[in-house]
Protein backbone atom coordinates (compact mmCIF):
# COMPACT_ATOMS: atom_id res chain seq x y z
CA UNK A 1 0.00 0.00 0.00
CA UNK A 2 1.25 3.38 -1.28
CA UNK A 3 1.76 6.48 1.06
CA UNK A 4 -1.01 8.58 -0.71
CA UNK A 5 -3.27 5.42 0.37
CA UNK A 6 -2.21 5.02 3.76
CA UNK A 7 -2.35 8.92 4.32
CA UNK A 8 -6.01 9.04 3.07
CA UNK A 9 -6.92 5.90 4.95
CA UNK A 10 -5.71 7.16 8.07
CA UNK A 11 -7.46 10.56 7.38
CA UNK A 12 -10.66 8.65 7.11
CA UNK A 13 -10.41 7.05 9.69
CA UNK A 14 -9.92 10.52 11.85
CA UNK A 15 -12.28 12.43 10.08
CA UNK A 16 -14.87 9.50 10.96
CA UNK A 17 -13.60 9.17 14.72
CA UNK A 18 -14.14 13.17 14.96
CA UNK A 19 -17.75 12.72 13.65
CA UNK A 20 -18.60 10.15 15.25
CA UNK A 21 -18.14 11.97 19.11
CA UNK A 22 -20.85 14.34 18.08
CA UNK A 23 -24.76 14.62 17.76
CA UNK A 24 -26.11 16.43 14.89
CA UNK A 25 -29.94 17.81 15.29
CA UNK A 26 -31.48 18.55 11.97
CA UNK A 27 -34.88 19.79 11.47
CA UNK A 28 -37.41 16.77 9.71
CA UNK A 29 -38.73 19.68 7.43
CA UNK A 30 -36.07 21.44 6.24
CA UNK A 31 -32.52 18.61 6.38
CA UNK A 32 -31.06 21.71 8.20
CA UNK A 33 -29.02 22.07 11.67
CA UNK A 34 -31.74 22.74 14.83
CA UNK A 35 -29.40 25.79 16.81
CA UNK A 36 -30.35 26.16 20.43
CA UNK A 37 -31.62 22.67 20.74
CA UNK A 38 -31.17 21.89 24.91
CA UNK A 39 -30.92 18.35 26.46
CA UNK A 40 -32.57 17.99 29.60
CA UNK A 41 -31.94 14.79 31.82
CA UNK A 42 -34.63 12.63 33.90
CA UNK A 43 -33.20 14.77 37.16
CA UNK A 44 -33.52 18.40 35.57
CA UNK A 45 -30.15 18.60 34.39
CA UNK A 46 -29.09 20.43 31.30
CA UNK A 47 -26.94 18.04 29.37
CA UNK A 48 -26.15 19.69 26.17
CA UNK A 49 -27.19 22.93 23.79
CA UNK A 50 -27.00 22.61 20.04
CA UNK A 51 -24.70 25.19 18.39
CA UNK A 52 -25.10 26.57 15.23
CA UNK A 53 -23.97 23.49 13.21
CA UNK A 54 -26.79 21.56 15.36
CA UNK A 55 -24.42 19.25 17.33
CA UNK A 56 -23.75 18.43 20.62
CA UNK A 57 -21.31 16.55 22.53
CA UNK A 58 -21.83 12.71 22.42
CA UNK A 59 -20.33 12.48 25.33
CA UNK A 60 -22.65 14.32 27.60
CA UNK A 61 -24.79 11.57 26.79
CA UNK A 62 -25.34 8.34 29.46
CA UNK A 63 -27.49 5.66 29.28
CA UNK A 64 -28.30 5.84 33.13
CA UNK A 65 -30.73 8.94 32.13
CA UNK A 66 -33.08 7.08 30.50
CA UNK A 67 -35.14 9.46 28.76
CA UNK A 68 -34.19 12.99 27.32
CA UNK A 69 -36.64 15.36 27.19
CA UNK A 70 -35.38 18.55 23.91
CA UNK A 71 -36.58 21.92 24.62
CA UNK A 72 -36.39 24.15 21.20
CA UNK A 73 -37.99 27.82 21.29
CA UNK A 74 -38.59 27.11 25.52
CA UNK A 75 -40.94 24.33 24.63
CA UNK A 76 -41.22 20.63 24.77
CA UNK A 77 -40.08 19.38 21.01
CA UNK A 78 -39.58 15.56 22.32
CA UNK A 79 -38.81 13.26 24.74
CA UNK A 80 -36.52 10.81 23.19
CA UNK A 81 -34.85 7.44 25.12
CA UNK A 82 -31.24 7.13 25.08
CA UNK A 83 -31.28 4.58 21.86
CA UNK A 84 -33.45 7.35 19.91
CA UNK A 85 -30.78 9.81 20.67
CA UNK A 86 -27.65 8.06 20.91
CA UNK A 87 -27.16 8.47 16.95
CA UNK A 88 -25.12 10.74 14.44
CA UNK A 89 -27.86 12.38 12.95
CA UNK A 90 -31.48 13.16 15.03
CA UNK A 91 -34.51 14.31 12.88
CA UNK A 92 -36.95 16.25 14.99
CA UNK A 93 -39.96 17.94 14.14
CA UNK A 94 -39.27 21.64 14.83
CA UNK A 95 -43.21 23.16 13.62
CA UNK A 96 -43.97 23.56 17.65
CA UNK A 97 -45.61 26.96 16.58
CA UNK A 98 -45.98 29.72 14.44
CA UNK A 99 -43.07 32.69 14.63
CA UNK A 100 -44.55 35.66 16.14
CA UNK A 101 -43.81 38.70 13.63
CA UNK A 102 -42.13 41.62 15.66
CA UNK A 103 -45.08 44.78 15.64
CA UNK A 104 -43.68 47.98 14.31
CA UNK A 105 -45.53 51.19 15.71
CA UNK A 106 -43.92 53.60 13.53
CA UNK A 107 -41.04 53.38 10.93
CA UNK A 108 -40.08 56.82 10.38
CA UNK A 109 -36.82 57.13 12.21
CA UNK A 110 -36.20 59.55 14.52
CA UNK A 111 -33.46 59.67 18.16
CA UNK A 112 -34.05 56.63 19.59
CA UNK A 113 -35.35 53.23 18.53
CA UNK A 114 -36.96 51.50 20.84
CA UNK A 115 -36.89 47.76 20.91
CA UNK A 116 -39.47 45.98 23.13
CA UNK A 117 -39.77 42.24 23.97
CA UNK A 118 -39.82 39.11 26.58
CA UNK A 119 -36.78 38.21 28.07
CA UNK A 120 -35.74 34.93 30.49
CA UNK A 121 -32.67 33.96 31.92
CA UNK A 122 -31.07 31.22 34.41
CA UNK A 123 -28.28 29.95 35.79
CA UNK A 124 -27.10 25.94 36.07
CA UNK A 125 -24.80 24.33 38.35
CA UNK A 126 -23.05 21.47 37.54
CA UNK A 127 -26.00 21.19 35.05
CA UNK A 128 -28.72 21.59 37.67
CA UNK A 129 -31.00 24.81 37.72
CA UNK A 130 -29.98 27.16 40.70
CA UNK A 131 -32.25 30.26 39.92
CA UNK A 132 -34.36 31.92 37.07
CA UNK A 133 -35.84 35.19 35.83
CA UNK A 134 -38.12 36.40 32.62
CA UNK A 135 -39.95 39.22 32.19
CA UNK A 136 -40.75 42.06 29.85
CA UNK A 137 -38.21 44.54 28.81
CA UNK A 138 -37.82 47.45 26.56
CA UNK A 139 -33.77 48.18 24.57
CA UNK A 140 -33.35 51.85 23.70
CA UNK A 141 -30.55 52.09 20.69
CA UNK A 142 -28.87 55.64 19.71
CA UNK A 143 -30.12 55.11 16.06
CA UNK A 144 -27.00 56.74 15.02
CA UNK A 145 -24.50 54.73 16.61
CA UNK A 146 -26.86 51.52 17.18
CA UNK A 147 -26.01 51.47 20.75
CA UNK A 148 -27.43 50.46 23.62
CA UNK A 149 -28.43 53.57 25.62
CA UNK A 150 -30.66 52.03 28.57
CA UNK A 151 -32.77 49.22 29.49
CA UNK A 152 -35.93 49.15 30.96
CA UNK A 153 -37.41 46.07 32.56
CA UNK A 154 -41.32 46.40 32.94
CA UNK A 155 -41.72 43.91 34.93
CA UNK A 156 -40.61 40.39 35.84
CA UNK A 157 -40.84 37.35 38.56
CA UNK A 158 -37.99 35.78 39.41
CA UNK A 159 -37.16 32.39 41.11
CA UNK A 160 -34.76 30.59 43.37
CA UNK A 161 -34.22 26.65 44.16
CA UNK A 162 -34.91 26.17 48.31
CA UNK A 163 -31.75 24.50 48.73
CA UNK A 164 -29.05 27.23 47.24
CA UNK A 165 -26.78 28.24 50.07
CA UNK A 166 -23.99 30.71 50.43
CA UNK A 167 -21.36 28.89 52.38
CA UNK A 168 -17.77 30.78 51.17
CA UNK A 169 -16.03 27.71 50.34
CA UNK A 170 -18.69 25.70 48.76
CA UNK A 171 -19.14 27.55 45.36
CA UNK A 172 -21.21 24.17 44.30
CA UNK A 173 -24.13 25.43 46.85
CA UNK A 174 -24.06 29.16 46.36
CA UNK A 175 -26.92 30.77 45.17
CA UNK A 176 -26.16 32.82 42.27
CA UNK A 177 -29.15 35.20 41.45
CA UNK A 178 -26.33 38.04 41.40
CA UNK A 179 -25.84 36.41 37.73
CA UNK A 180 -29.41 36.80 36.61
CA UNK A 181 -28.13 40.14 34.96
CA UNK A 182 -30.06 41.58 31.30
CA UNK A 183 -28.61 40.54 28.13
CA UNK A 184 -26.53 43.33 27.29
CA UNK A 185 -27.05 43.26 23.46
CA UNK A 186 -23.65 44.97 23.35
CA UNK A 187 -22.99 44.69 19.51
CA UNK A 188 -26.50 43.06 17.84
CA UNK A 189 -26.72 46.63 15.67
CA UNK A 190 -23.04 46.14 14.92
CA UNK A 191 -22.46 42.66 14.97
CA UNK A 192 -19.30 43.37 12.48
CA UNK A 193 -17.43 44.77 15.33
CA UNK A 194 -17.13 40.89 16.77
CA UNK A 195 -15.18 40.30 13.78
CA UNK A 196 -11.51 40.33 15.62
CA UNK A 197 -9.15 38.00 16.75
CA UNK A 198 -10.85 37.71 19.97
CA UNK A 199 -13.76 36.04 18.74
CA UNK A 200 -14.91 33.30 15.81
CA UNK A 201 -18.33 34.06 13.33
CA UNK A 202 -20.28 31.31 12.03
CA UNK A 203 -23.61 32.16 9.98
CA UNK A 204 -26.59 29.64 9.24
CA UNK A 205 -28.93 31.20 6.44
CA UNK A 206 -31.86 28.50 7.62
CA UNK A 207 -35.79 28.25 6.23
CA UNK A 208 -37.22 31.17 8.34
CA UNK A 209 -34.04 33.01 9.91
CA UNK A 210 -30.37 33.96 9.33
CA UNK A 211 -28.51 33.42 11.89
CA UNK A 212 -24.78 34.33 13.22
CA UNK A 213 -22.81 32.82 16.31
CA UNK A 214 -20.21 34.49 17.72
CA UNK A 215 -17.79 32.67 20.38
CA UNK A 216 -15.00 33.47 22.89
CA UNK A 217 -12.75 32.47 25.19
CA UNK A 218 -10.14 32.96 27.92
CA UNK A 219 -8.52 31.41 31.00
CA UNK A 220 -8.09 28.38 28.94
CA UNK A 221 -3.98 27.13 30.00
CA UNK A 222 -4.01 29.11 33.56
CA UNK A 223 -6.51 29.30 35.72
CA UNK A 224 -7.14 32.95 37.70
CA UNK A 225 -6.89 32.97 41.31
CA UNK A 226 -8.76 35.72 43.00
CA UNK A 227 -9.38 36.61 47.05
CA UNK A 228 -8.83 32.35 47.91
CA UNK A 229 -10.96 31.47 44.35
CA UNK A 230 -9.78 30.05 40.70
CA UNK A 231 -11.56 31.00 37.45
CA UNK A 232 -10.79 28.86 34.68
CA UNK A 233 -11.86 27.64 31.54
CA UNK A 234 -14.41 30.53 30.38
CA UNK A 235 -16.26 30.24 27.48
CA UNK A 236 -19.42 32.57 25.83
CA UNK A 237 -21.56 31.76 22.91
CA UNK A 238 -23.77 34.72 21.30
CA UNK A 239 -26.97 33.54 18.54
CA UNK A 240 -28.01 36.77 17.11
CA UNK A 241 -30.67 36.23 14.92
CA UNK A 242 -32.16 38.63 11.93
CA UNK A 243 -35.20 38.29 9.38
CA UNK A 244 -33.72 35.91 6.04
CA UNK A 245 -32.43 37.32 3.80
CA UNK A 246 -32.10 40.69 5.14
CA UNK A 247 -29.30 43.38 5.80
CA UNK A 248 -29.32 42.61 9.21
CA UNK A 249 -30.39 45.76 10.75
CA UNK A 250 -32.00 47.27 14.24
CA UNK A 251 -35.03 46.57 12.10
CA UNK A 252 -34.19 42.79 11.28
CA UNK A 253 -33.65 41.60 14.76
CA UNK A 254 -35.50 39.15 15.71
CA UNK A 255 -33.78 37.00 18.76
CA UNK A 256 -30.84 37.02 21.15
CA UNK A 257 -29.24 34.36 22.82
CA UNK A 258 -25.93 34.08 24.72
CA UNK A 259 -24.50 31.31 27.11
CA UNK A 260 -21.61 32.15 29.09
CA UNK A 261 -19.44 28.97 31.26
CA UNK A 262 -17.12 29.50 33.74
CA UNK A 263 -15.53 26.70 36.28
CA UNK A 264 -15.12 28.01 39.51
CA UNK A 265 -13.70 27.02 43.14
CA UNK A 266 -12.57 27.44 46.48
CA UNK A 267 -9.03 27.10 46.87
CA UNK A 268 -9.84 24.30 49.81
CA UNK A 269 -12.18 22.72 47.07
CA UNK A 270 -11.03 19.92 44.89
CA UNK A 271 -12.96 19.97 41.41
CA UNK A 272 -14.53 22.80 40.02
CA UNK A 273 -17.90 23.99 39.94
CA UNK A 274 -19.65 24.35 36.06
CA UNK A 275 -21.23 27.32 36.20
CA UNK A 276 -23.24 28.45 32.92
CA UNK A 277 -25.43 31.09 32.17
CA UNK A 278 -28.44 31.42 29.88
CA UNK A 279 -29.70 35.07 28.83
CA UNK A 280 -32.58 35.35 26.18
CA UNK A 281 -34.51 38.23 24.35
CA UNK A 282 -37.27 37.93 22.16
CA UNK A 283 -38.19 41.16 20.43
CA UNK A 284 -42.04 41.56 20.15
CA UNK A 285 -42.32 45.42 18.87
CA UNK A 286 -40.51 47.96 17.00
CA UNK A 287 -40.99 51.48 17.61
CA UNK A 288 -38.76 55.49 17.11
CA UNK A 289 -39.57 58.53 19.02
CA UNK A 290 -36.72 60.71 19.78
CA UNK A 291 -38.11 61.04 23.90
CA UNK A 292 -37.25 58.09 26.48
CA UNK A 293 -40.28 57.92 28.67
CA UNK A 294 -40.54 54.17 29.21
CA UNK A 295 -41.94 53.59 32.12
CA UNK A 296 -39.90 50.62 34.09
CA UNK A 297 -39.42 49.11 37.77
CA UNK A 298 -36.75 48.53 39.84
CA UNK A 299 -34.91 45.37 39.07
CA UNK A 300 -34.18 43.80 42.22
CA UNK A 301 -32.93 40.29 42.04
CA UNK A 302 -34.53 39.53 45.68
CA UNK A 303 -38.24 40.03 44.42
CA UNK A 304 -40.55 39.83 41.74
CA UNK A 305 -42.47 42.68 40.48
CA UNK A 306 -45.21 42.63 37.83
CA UNK A 307 -48.57 44.19 37.22
CA UNK A 308 -50.06 41.77 34.73
CA UNK A 309 -49.50 38.11 34.25
CA UNK A 310 -47.52 38.26 30.86
CA UNK A 311 -46.00 34.69 31.03
CA UNK A 312 -49.65 33.63 30.29
CA UNK A 313 -49.21 34.49 26.44
CA UNK A 314 -49.25 31.78 24.46
CA UNK A 315 -46.11 33.43 22.75
CA UNK A 316 -44.00 34.25 25.82
CA UNK A 317 -40.86 32.12 26.36
CA UNK A 318 -42.17 30.73 29.68
CA UNK A 319 -39.02 27.96 30.49
CA UNK A 320 -40.99 28.08 34.16
CA UNK A 321 -43.00 25.23 33.23
CA UNK A 322 -39.99 23.19 31.67
CA UNK A 323 -37.83 23.95 34.82
CA UNK A 324 -41.59 23.48 37.13
CA UNK A 325 -42.10 19.99 35.62
CA UNK A 326 -38.69 18.67 37.84
CA UNK A 327 -38.00 20.74 40.40
CA UNK A 328 -42.04 21.12 42.16
CA UNK A 329 -41.89 23.10 44.99
CA UNK A 330 -38.28 23.35 45.33
CA UNK A 331 -38.67 26.35 42.78
CA UNK A 332 -39.76 29.30 44.62
CA UNK A 333 -40.73 32.13 43.36
CA UNK A 334 -40.18 35.13 44.94
CA UNK A 335 -42.90 37.95 46.82
CA UNK A 336 -43.99 40.30 43.97
CA UNK A 337 -43.98 43.61 44.99
CA UNK A 338 -46.81 45.08 43.35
Amino acid sequence: MNFKVKTSFLLLFVLNFFFAQTITFVSERSGQPLTKVSVFGKDGNILGFSDIDGKIEKSAIKPEQEKFKLIYDNLVLAELSYAEINKDVVKLNDKVREIEAVVIKKSKPAKYLFIKGNFNAYVTVNNKLNCYVDGVATYVFDNKTRKVKDIHVEQYRIFRLESATNEKKETGSWDYNSWLEMPKMKNVGNYEDYQTRRFKIKELKGTFKDEIEVTGEAFQEKELAFLGYRVFDMRSIMNLSFEKESKKQLKDFTEYNEIMFVKLKHKSEADYNQAIVYKNFYPTELDYSDKDNVQEVKYNKNQSNYSTKYWEDPSFPNMQTVFSSFFKDDLKEKQNAK
